[in-house]
């Protein structure tokens, strides 16, 4: 059976005996059959408790490529459960990238998870790239002010900060419309940006 036609007969969540119903073939072949399609790319195999496997085949396991949320959960000790992944496939998307992407959201779960990835950015320059294309550098220094409160994180560059700092004709803007904070006054006057959370909001780094 070629390659491409296996695939598509089994793509999706198989088993062993799923396997063997829809190709009509005994349990070795079965195994054949699996391992063909592994070891192109095709398959991620799961072993559930009780200690069947479970295979997962699909072309996007052989393209590659995370989603940001994967990204977030994986630097941050708070997890986002979402239906929603956007795969950048054949690529992993950078930090930077992903608080960008974030921010964007103006979801405060989302945003909130986010702060932990300040830990271990250090392209200050991609960062302030994709914040002035997106017209969030303001938002993000003071998200970035924020997480100095809680965690401890890499330096801001000087040319980021001098940079983004708002200009005394700029307006306050927000991060997620109409909410501010009780607690941070003092960041939201120095970027001029309002603050979606307060001090109770942050006990999960904690």
């Amino acid at each position: 059976m070629k390659k491409y036609e296996l695939l598509k007969k089994l793509e999706g969540t198989q088993t062993i005996e799923s396997v063997k119903d829809i190709l009509h073939v005994n349990k070795k072949m079965a195994i054949y059959y699996i391992y063909r399609l592994r070891k192109e790319g095709y398959v991620k195999t799961k072993k559930q408790s009780n200690n069947n496997r479970v295979y997962n085949i699909s072309l996007e396991n052989k393209l590659g490529g995370k989603s940001y949320y994967e990204i977030i959960n994986e630097n941050s000790p708070l997890k986002i459960s979402t239906p929603i992944f956007y795969k950048i496939y054949g690529k992993e998307p950078s930090l930077e990238e992903t608080l960008v992407y974030a921010i964007k959201t103006k979801s405060l779960r989302t945003i909130l998870a986010s702060l932990a990835l300040f830990k271990r950015i250090n392209n200050w320059t991609k960062l302030y790239r994709l914040a002035k294309e997106n017209h969030i550098e303001k938002q993000v220094g003071a998200l970035y002010d924020l997480t100095r409160e809680i965690i401890k994180v890499r330096k801001m560059k000087v040319r980021f900060r001098n940079n983004s700092l708002p200009k005394k004709e700029n307006k306050f803007e927000y991060i997620i419309p109409k909410l501010k904070s009780k607690d941070f006054k003092k960041i939201e006057k120095l970027w001029k940006v309002y603050l979606p959370f307060n001090k109770e909001d942050l006990e999960e780094y904690k």
